[in-house]
């Protein structure tokens, strides 16, 4: 395609050099203008909606945008009309004059009153962000018991204050300190797109003022100042263009499409963002020159509106929307809280009502203010945050051995919740290795190698192979090597590599390009569904010149509409009529229900040369040149499905997971495909006639007559409940609607509420001719009826689905702008790597449950027995906080993450996925068993080896410490002070051990599977084994030791040495756990609808 000159130039040679980017600063500005593109075209869907919507009012539905998109943006994008309007009425609204522009002082009142043409600099979040380490999740609580330790050292501990208050003081600090630095470390989402925006924007523009152009501070431009734009140059501002010589501009700042575009004076779109006479600021001037009026500047500019959408989160108030393991988390942290922080209170008001009245000498303010503190850090488990991000990154480490590249560890787990997913079709479900099958032409079908045994007798084959070949998006490398099926190297799209490949064994490719020069070409999209190639043959047989040549291929239902005749294979043309269009369409309908995808092949010749547009990116003069068009015929390419496709799809099924197919392809060339891979597998087949037939009455298709219809009786398999969902009510479907769905593109915008109220009941749906932004709607539909939703994507325009899905899945070879909206990536376009994904999705949801069952029984409950105890019944404090912090942060973390090694169970992709609404990691049913059972039995033991420690050691009956109180001094029972103290330190640290040895020998053993026996799967064996279990019990009873027999401690924390027997006993309370639990589980395994298992965490 031929380019004008450029009007002006940069002065190369005398530019002043910059420093050469580092490689950081060069993949940091790659992300930016990637994350750019994800928020524009985002955009850009929802204003088409919108506007498609104002065409159709029935279609019109509340809620449909994203908060971050309706409270920020709302309706103004598609209320702009300065694209539309003569700039005569532009001018007047804008108060400004087209052949004298601004006066400097207006100007100067504009500036002052509208503000500098800049982008607003993003808020500092350094504040917050110290904020979140420090005070978020559960270290709030944490430093509550620091200062209380802290004032019960000094001065409530005056004038005896007591140190082992002031170590406790500074070991909770030292837990503070450790996960905000751990949380610190974490934090990957410090967000610079508003800061590097500046950077890429002009610093200089040329205006008109006072009747002369001069140059001024791009900064210093206002709305309806004549601007000047040129070759080389960044847009300042949004212009409306009102005069264009040749001018070109570089949009993929914005689009992310790399062609530059022409620009005009007139309006090219229905769309104030697609429009050619509308120049963004950010956008380069490529070629020609422009003038135009600005119509927005800084903030007000799409830039300035997209750089804030980037820099804000899509979740409430603006904030970043939470994953769904953030939200159960968040949910645990409140449960927790709650719980301490109303025992703390009630421990404070016991203290303070009775015990300080009644027993005055029994607990000194000190004393209880460390109970209150054994209390919080009784209920906190302090190893989460560890157990958490160890997890996740081993999980994301397992999956990249799987080539799937996970971008954020908080949405890993997001994929064990998945319950619909929504794939596309060409290289994803299939192999993209497309052959051409048949072709046929009016009457008429051939092979390829009947095409080329014909070419030298038939004209109208040559005509069609032609087209075929020129009218094509791949090529040929120039490389001279053969690929493994000896065959040229080629690159492009795959239905475009199978004509070239079909037009190279017909005719030659090289032959042709020798014959033809290429004019122009308007490349393949997904919204025209059509490609076009204006071609001129060299010469004539006698030297003159030919006329020029338009060639044209796309989908059939796109372009039929333009067609007025029809050529034979022979060269015969005639005119096409209803017995012609008749043939074709049932010849579309017969491949395409063998899963052929079918496209029309048109030619034209261009008489005279007005018909070629000057504007090509003029819709309607590219309209007009393709009227008139001659069907040459149609070329039926297959696709074959991915050999794993069908096993991925039934395990789906069997996981629970509604996998639907959402193609550009036609219907019935996606309904056969559907139903090879075993996405359609009812013999019904229900169309848009059914979902818009309010009173009822079912319209059917059968897939092997596409034609008829008749009614179903498979209906009523459908129980539909409700939800709450916003402010409106959508079905809460429990069984779904035993009926394949085949749904188009253009029927989307149609539907209502209610309409996609009934297509939310179907199990199986394939949605055809859809286009990326039609893709996006489908995500939000099926979101706001309550599903987790996964979405497959390669292009540039899918890019806004896959950001809004809650799981975005890219293909590796897509595009980056793909990727970077996705949240994982299958690095080797194999989709069978999703089953990997799912079903370590679902294994982080497992093993967390897991980590928590295991810190929850002795890191919160058997802690806060013995905290009560004391209040309530006298008896000296069996358990000292300090100890209580120890379980925490030191001996239950290692089993935890030991917890975390562990293998899937053998059902895991056997199970529906978990509600994520009700389905939580932490519920009535685990904390049932973790302080009920678990952690009954371990305070039992606990409080069984404490009271037999004191009676053997100290000669004290059970009864001698029940309601001991303040009789626990010098003198009690003939001890002294000092020996009581001492009875106390190693009571303590009997039931510490007990607590230490029930966890690790019995609550970890059980609690590493939720169904399966432990002998089922055996840590010891291949291939559940977990070696690491052995390795945590290790360390546990190090820690252990090291606490109660190093003098240190015993020294600063009042621990005491163990006896040999306290450490065995406690075994007792390990196998009665062990053994209940494998009870539990066969129980649950022999009765799976029983009352048991119904309780079963």
């Amino acid at each position: 395609m031929s380019r004008s000159a450029p009007t002006q130039s940069f002065d190369i040679e005398n530019a002043p050099r910059a420093a050469p980017p580092s490689f950081r600063d060069v993949e940091q500005e790659k992300r930016r203008a990637r994350t750019l593109v994800i928020e524009f075209k985002t955009l850009l869907t929802y204003v088409r909606e919108i506007i498609t919507k104002r065409g159709n009012s029935k279609s019109a539905t509340k809620g449909g945008l994203p908060q971050h998109i309706s409270n920020q943006i709302g309706q103004h994008e598609a209320d702009v009309d300065f694209h539309t309007i003569d700039s005569l009425v532009l001018a007047e609204r804008l108060d400004t004059n087209l052949k004298s522009g601004l006066t400097t002082a207006e100007a100067q009142r504009r500036l002052a009153e509208w503000g500098p043409n800049a982008l607003s600099p993003p808020p500092s979040r350094l504040l917050a962000k110290l904020a979140n380490y420090f005070l978020g999740g559960f270290c709030w609580l944490l430093w509550i018991a620091a200062v209380l330790a802290f004032l019960a050292y000094k001065p409530i501990g005056n004038p005896n204050p007591d140190p082992t208050n002031l170590g406790l003081g500074i070991v909770v600090l030292i837990v503070i300190f450790l996960q905000a630095a751990f949380t610190a470390y974490q934090d990957y989402s410090s967000d610079k797109v508003m800061k590097s925006v500046q950077s890429m924007l002009p610093s200089s523009a040329t205006v008109f003022r006072d009747g002369s152009w001069c140059p001024i501070s791009a900064i210093d431009l206002v709305v309806g100042d004549l601007v000047k734009v040129k070759y080389g140059v960044k847009i300042s501002a949004d212009i409306r263009l009102i005069d264009v010589a040749e001018m070109r501009v570089d949009q993929s700042v914005l689009t992310g499409e790399s062609e530059p575009v022409t620009m005009t004076t007139h309006s090219t779109s229905a769309t104030y963002l697609e429009s050619h006479n509308i120049a963004l600021m950010g956008t380069l001037v490529t070629n020609g020159e422009g003038v135009g009026v600005v119509i927005a500047t800084g903030d007000a500019t799409v830039m300035g509106k997209i750089a804030k959408l980037s820099s804000t989160g899509t979740g409430k108030n603006g904030g970043m929307e939470q994953s769904l393991l953030q939200k159960d988390i968040a949910l645990f942290v409140r449960i927790i809280a709650s719980l301490a922080i109303t025992t703390g209170v009630i421990i404070m008001v016991v203290w303070g009502a009775w015990l300080r009245r009644t027993y005055p000498t029994f607990i000194s303010l000190s004393e209880v203010l460390v109970n209150t503190i054994g209390v919080i850090v009784a209920f906190v488990p302090d190893g989460l945050p560890f157990a958490i991000t160890l997890t996740l990154t081993l999980v994301a480490r397992r999956m990249a051995s799987n080539k799937v590249l996970v971008k954020n560890l908080s949405t890993v787990e997001t994929l064990g919740a998945v319950n619909v997913l929504a794939s596309d079709k060409t290289g994803t479900l299939t192999q993209n290795k497309m052959v051409v099958k048949h072709i046929w032409m009016k009457g008429s079908s051939f092979t390829v190698g009947e095409c080329g045994d014909l070419l030298q007798q038939h004209s109208g084959i040559q005509k069609f192979m032609t087209v075929t070949g020129l009218c094509n998006g791949a090529q040929f490398t120039q490389s001279e090597t053969r690929d493994p099926a000896g065959e040229r190297p080629v690159i492009g799209d795959a239905t475009d590599i199978a004509l070239l490949r079909a037009s190279e064994q017909v005719i030659g490719i090289d032959k042709l390009h020798a014959q033809y020069s290429i004019l122009h070409e308007i490349p393949f999209n997904s919204r025209n569904k059509w490609m076009l190639t204006l071609a001129r043959a060299n010469q004539g047989e006698a030297g003159e010149a030919q006329a020029p040549e338009l060639f044209t291929k796309g989908a059939p239902d796109f372009l039929i509409g333009k067609c007025t005749h029809i050529m034979s294979h022979t060269g015969e043309v005639s005119p096409l009529d209803a017995e012609s269009i008749q043939r074709l369409e049932k010849q579309q309908e017969l491949w395409s229900s063998n899963g052929e995808r079918v496209l029309l092949v048109c030619r034209k010749v261009v008489q005279e040369e007005k018909e070629i547009p000057v504007d090509w990116e003029d819709e309607f003069l590219v309209d007009r040149v393709r009227s008139g068009l001659c069907i040459l015929g149609l070329v039926g390419i297959v696709d074959p499905p991915r050999e794993e496709t069908l096993n991925v799809v039934q395990v789906c099924r069997g996981a629970g997971i509604r996998l639907f197919m959402v193609t550009g392809d036609h219907g019935a060339t996606a309904a056969a495909i559907a139903k090879q891979v075993g996405i359609f597998t009812y013999p019904e087949l229900h169309t848009s006639a059914h979902i818009m037939n309010e009173s009822g009455v079912t319209a059917f298709v059968n897939p092997h007559e596409a034609e008829s219809t008749h009614t179903s009786d498979d209906d009523t398999s459908t129980r539909v409940e409700s939800i709450e969902v916003g402010n409106r009510v959508a079905p809460l479907v429990t069984n779904f609607r035993k009926v394949s769905l085949l749904l188009t593109g253009s029927d989307l915008p149609n539907f209502i509420d209610s309409h996609w109220d009934r297509v939310f009941e179907y199990e199986e749906i394939v949605f055809s001719r859809t286009t990326p932004e039609q893709k996006l709607r489908i995500v939000e539909e099926f979101r706001s009826r309550g599903s987790v939703v996964g979405v497959t994507g390669d292009g540039v325009n899918d890019a806004p689905a896959l950001k809004r899905a809650h799981i975005g899945i890219a293909m590796g070879g897509g595009s980056e702008v793909a990727v970077a909206a996705a949240h994982m990536v299958l690095l080797d376009n194999n989709f069978s790597s999703i089953l990997v994904s799912l079903e370590s999705g679902r294994l982080v949801f497992e093993n967390l449950k897991k980590c928590l069952l295991y810190m929850l029984p002795a890191g919160s409950f058997a802690e806060m027995i013995p905290v009560l105890t004391n209040m309530f019944f006298g008896l000296p404090l069996p358990l000292s906080p300090f100890l209580m912090l120890v379980i925490c942060v030191l001996t239950d973390v290692p089993p935890a993450i030991a917890l975390v090694l562990e293998k899937p169970e053998r059902d895991l992709l056997k199970r529906k996925p978990r509600d994520a609404k009700n389905d939580r990691l932490v519920n009535w049913r685990l904390l049932i068993h973790a302080y009920f059972m678990v952690g009954l039995i371990e305070t039992l033991v606990g409080h069984i080896l404490y009271f037999f420690f004191m009676t053997t050691q100290g000669g004290l009956r059970v009864s001698d410490l029940f309601f001991a109180f303040d009789k626990w001094q010098d003198g009690y029972h003939g001890k002294t002070g000092q020996e009581l103290q001492e009875l106390t330190y190693g009571g303590q640290s009997v039931m510490f051990i007990s607590l230490v040895m029930c966890q690790a020998f019995g609550n970890l053993l059980s609690t590493r599977t939720r169904y399966l026996s432990f002998f089922q799967h055996n840590p010891l064996q291949r291939p559940t084994r977990n070696l690491g279990l052995v390795v945590a019990q290790a360390l546990s009873l190090t820690f252990a030791i090291i606490v109660v027999h190093v003098p240190f401690f015993q020294e600063q924390f009042n621990t005491r040495a163990v006896p040999a027997g306290y450490w065995f006993a406690p075994l007792i309370g390990a196998v009665l756990i062990f053994l209940l639990d494998e009870l539990r589980k066969f129980t649950c395994r022999s009765r799976p609808k029983g009352t048991l298992a119904k309780l079963a965490w």
